[in-house]
């Protein structure tokens, strides 16, 4: 009996811990806008490129960050008051 392998696009799924460092990179990122390249030089570990891709489109699909053709960078806004204005429907 032969068994026949399904090739499948390998995934490196990231752990918490590496999401965990490339958000904590990117909100202490001294730059306004990132290149990708530029962001896998300034992480304190080497990760994955696939790996990466993937942390990167769970942030910008959560609205941590955005992506354009000039590079990515931290949009994520945790303040109190501008989440309590715009819950409210106030006009800043």
């Amino acid at each position: 009996m032969i068994q026949i392998k399904k090739v499948e696009k390998q995934i490196h799924w990231p752990t918490l811990n590496t999401v965990i460092m490339v958000e904590d990179t990117l909100k202490k990122m001294n730059e306004s806008i990132i290149s990708i390249a530029d962001l896998k030089r300034k992480l304190p570990r080497q990760v994955n490129h696939i790996t990466l891709m993937v942390i990167l489109e769970y942030l910008e699909r959560s609205n941590k960050i955005a992506v354009t053709l000039k590079g990515l960078t931290w949009i994520e806004n945790n303040n109190p008051n501008l989440k309590k204005a715009i819950m409210q429907g106030m006009e800043i």
